[in-house]
């Protein structure tokens, strides 16, 4: 993808292969990409290209690496920031070597939009609508230990889900309602909810950023007619959407009176509304019984805001798998 670039992008080749961990691949499963036909691509401001499809065999929950080649590039190439898994540049056409040697690391993701997979009708994908705690933020780094990864170890791991994939579409520092980090959550729902291949259901867990700047109550009402906007698309695409409520944040850069009671209202809503077809009570998951308006100590990176490794597997382990099967 070039969406958010002002200058072409040039890719002289790329390939695929399994991940061997750090800056290593396993040689052997390399696959080179084309695009229409042809290993060269130059993909145009705002706009974004599919590779030809390819035979290639993977074991569920799989590392990939794809390693690219790159002519001219822009100076505001789009990519990913906080990816929590490193990627690593070289000078060069280094697609031959198994590793990168003197490769300098940065934790980013560049251009690389989404790998679709051809699957089985039986096969179905839940989206998950979120921000910094979706992308990852406090989930260690090349552990691949987001909560949705988490909640995709879970999938697998239950014979009756192991046909159901969960597609991460948090961005750190997004909102609902405004632009803040990357489009708005309404902005960019077509292209990462309905446009997404197989999609089933949806979780929606995003919202935290519009509270916790909310000047007043309203932003309450403003989210919660986000939130019916979002239900109608995707029940309108045949999609089943589930609430997710959310987290406490007492004794974060967020915390104050106004902004806990424009989350309580919105959590209120998402719990008794009856218009999502389930909820999923993150808080009620994470927060502490002791001091309700708190995270749990054990779920809390310390900021306050955002869980920890811990909270991230308490958060997928909240998650009913009976809501992925049987519909």
């Amino acid at each position: 993808s070039n969406e958010f670039s002002a200058s072409p992008v040039t890719m002289h080749e790329a390939n695929i292969s399994v991940s061997a961990g750090g800056d290593s691949i396993i040689s052997a499963t390399g696959r080179a990409l084309s695009f229409s036909g042809k290993s060269q691509v130059i993909i145009e401001p705002g706009a974004a290209v599919i590779s030809d499809p390819f035979p290639y065999k993977l074991v569920p929950l799989s590392n990939v690496a794809i390693t690219i080649y790159f002519g001219d590039t822009s100076p505001d190439v789009t990519g990913h920031p906080g990816s929590r898994t490193t990627s690593y540049i070289l000078p060069g056409n280094a697609l031959s070597g198994a590793d990168m040697p003197g490769a300098v690391g940065t934790d980013h993701w560049y251009v690389i939009d989404r790998i679709d997979v051809k699957a089985p009708e039986s096969y179905a994908a839940v989206s998950i609508l979120g921000n910094s705690i979706t992308d990852g933020r406090g989930s260690g780094t090349n552990k691949q230990n987001r909560w949705p990864d988490e909640l995709s170890r879970r999938l697998q791991a239950n014979p009756g889900t192991q046909n159901v994939a969960a597609l991460n579409q948090g961005i750190g520092g997004n909102c609902v309602l405004r632009p803040c980090l990357g489009p708005s959550a309404l902005d960019r729902f077509e292209r990462d909810v309905l446009d997404q291949p197989g999609v089933r259901w949806l979780i929606i867990f995003e919202g935290i950023n519009d509270v916790g700047q909310a000047r007043s109550l309203q932003v309450a009402d403003e989210l919660i007619a986000a939130y019916e906007k979002m239900i109608g698309l995707a029940h309108a695409n045949q999609i089943l959407v589930y609430g997710a409520t959310l987290m406490p944040f007492g004794g974060s850069f967020y915390d104050s009176p106004e902004h806990e009671a424009v989350r309580a209202k919105v959590n209120e809503w998402i719990r008794t509304s009856g218009r999502f077809d389930a909820v999923i009570d993150l808080d009620k998951a994470l927060g502490d019984p002791a001091d309700p308006l708190k995270l749990l100590p054990e779920a809390d990176t310390g900021d306050h805001l955002h869980p920890s490794e811990t909270g991230h597997r308490m958060m997928a382990e909240a998650v009913d798998l009976a809501l992925f099967q049987g519909k």
